[in-house]
């Protein structure tokens, strides 16, 4: 949706040309998210004064995004998440949502959000279609995550979690990244697992996966199976759990008596390369068929250059088609922005 964000975290969002929004803009944005609506939803790429925008000169505009998504519900995609950066900085957010809800085909609408906004616009998403989110935690200590994010706004964030579970955005899932060093202790891994016991979501542990915008190493790098067995060791075994929705990488489990479930996407010690279905369509119009690769496909130009959209389709479903042919092994690339490709 865009590739600007709000926050700083040390493992995505760092350098000035993913689109970090000014440091001098962040109190206003948080003031601001305390309102009940934020006005202006026009797809101007310019910065309101509630610091919100939809990116840089390059990004998709309202309509042609919207035109993206209808081509590629056409070609029988089922599912949008909507990513960043930040999605829920576009001005037009709520109004993008009211619309992908409405187009034939489109069965699953989700976001995932670093939840600085979601006490605010919770109810709204969920009144125009969007259906459930994952919000970016990787710690639950004040001090902690404004090391990781940059910006102490915690407690606003944690507000955003149960106001997004009382709107009906379910079930919410919580993505946290363990790092070496930062948030790996059995305190800070235990506590985060801790938030499934009383509130019926979701705290999915994701591997670290380093990046050419990254403060920190590769080496950085703690197994899922080392945080498992820290909570194992805290709230008893873990059994297998089924989620009802997103058929994800995820693996589900449930702790003893919790109202929730805790996940482990293993992306690093593990391979899903062959199960995965996923496209990512940049906010700069590219549909990207792996994470791992470099190849992208310029969406953007080719429907500027007058292309039909049956020729569109035909282009999209041989992507679509041609994705079975990457894996991690034989696409990775050294070097990618995660804040550019929604990952």
């Amino acid at each position: 949706m865009t590739d600007r964000c709000n926050l700083q975290c040390v493992y995505c969002h760092t350098l000035p040309d993913c689109g970090l929004i000014e440091r001098e803009f962040v109190s206003r944005i948080v003031s601001r998210a305390s309102s009940p609506r934020f006005e202006g939803g026009s797809p101007s790429i310019q910065r309101g004064q509630d610091g919100r925008d939809t990116g840089t000169p390059s990004t998709l505009g309202f309509e042609e995004i919207l035109h993206i998504v209808r081509l590629f519900a056409g070609c029988g995609i089922t599912k949008v998440r909507l990513t960043g950066g930040e999605p829920l900085l576009r001005r037009d957010i709520v109004r993008l949502v009211s619309e992908f809800a409405a187009i034939d085909g489109i069965e699953e609408l989700s976001a995932t959000t670093n939840g600085v906004f979601l006490k605010s616009l919770a109810a709204e998403l969920r009144a125009a279609g969007l259906q459930r989110v994952n919000i970016s935690v990787d710690s639950i200590d004040r001090e902690t995550y404004e090391r990781i994010t940059g910006f102490d706004l915690l407690p606003g964030v944690l507000e955003g979690i149960h106001r997004a579970i009382d709107a009906g955005l379910t079930p919410v899932k919580i993505n946290s990244v363990i790092i070496k060093g930062l948030n790996d202790s059995e305190e800070q891994i235990t506590a985060l697992a801790g938030l499934s016991a009383d509130l019926p979501l979701s705290v999915r542990f994701i591997e670290y996966c380093p990046t050419n915008n990254s403060t920190r190493p590769a080496t950085d790098y703690v197994p899922n199976a080392t945080v498992r067995a820290v909570i194992e060791r805290k709230y008893g075994p873990l059994s297998g759990a089924e989620m009802s929705c997103g058929n994800g990488p995820a693996e589900y489990f449930k702790a003893p008596n919790s109202a929730g479930t805790i996940g482990f996407i293993s992306g690093r010690s593990s391979n899903f390369c062959r199960s995965c279905s996923r496209l990512r369509l940049t906010s700069d119009g590219k549909v990207m068929p792996c994470l791992y690769s470099a190849r992208a496909h310029d969406l953007k130009t080719l429907i500027s250059s007058g292309q039909s959209d049956r020729q569109i389709r035909s282009f999209l479903s041989r992507i679509i088609t041609e994705k079975a042919n990457y894996t991690k092994s034989n696409s990775l690339k050294e070097e990618f922005s995660m804040c550019k490709i929604g990952g």
